[in-house]
């Protein structure tokens, strides 16, 4: 996969704005405030690409990177972004609707490695699974860790998630690029 050629394509708001024209949709999901765009920015060595938020909650539709012949899809973040009940049941619905759609060649849940998976998170693992599509977890912001602490919190959300040693997780820091080639070769493989 080549990262150099990358290009955001759209953001589609609805079942209507998806985008079917057979590439592969590597899609990343996670709670509102794990650094999805940060990750994605990493991945591709960019600053800004994806755009990151000051406040948990700013990626409010389905957003589609074209990366060489690919999607990169970012979805709405979930749990603590700071918007109102309706925002939340639409963001929902939009998810829900993808989901089903069946354009998801490969997920990339990704989670805060510090704290233990939450209910949404085992959630969305279930959701990439019932799609019947490969998972990777990439469980990000390894830096905020001492190095004595990373191997059991590592452990932590493997438990917490039920990954077997067959389960792809990855530890990643967006800060320091820690694990952005292990991402990249498993992004390369579901293709």
């Amino acid at each position: 996969m080549n990262t150099q050629k990358a290009e955001f394509i759209k953001s589609a708001a609805g079942i209507k704005d998806y985008i079917r024209d057979g590439r592969a949709q590597l899609v990343f999901a996670g709670r509102s405030n794990v650094g999805k765009s940060s990750v994605i920015n990493r991945l591709l060595n960019r600053k800004n690409f994806a755009r990151v938020g000051g406040t948990p909650g700013k990626t409010i539709h389905i957003n589609y990177f074209l990366v060489d012949n690919a999607y990169l899809v970012d979805l709405p973040g979930y749990g603590y972004a700071k918007v109102g009940r309706e925002e939340k049941e639409r963001w929902s619905k939009l998810m829900e609707s993808y989901f089903q759609s069946n354009l998801i060649t490969a997920g990339v849940l990704l989670v805060d490695v510090r704290h233990a998976p939450t209910e949404d998170d085992a959630a969305m693992l279930g959701w990439f699974r019932q799609a019947g599509c490969p998972v990777a977890v990439v469980a990000n912001k390894l830096d905020k860790l001492k190095k004595s602490e990373q191997a059991k919190c590592l452990q932590v959300v493997r438990d917490t998630l039920e990954l077997t040693e067959a389960d792809t997780l990855i530890p990643f820091s967006a800060e320091d690029g820690t694990g952005r080639d292990a991402l990249l070769r498993c992004l390369e493989s579901f293709l």
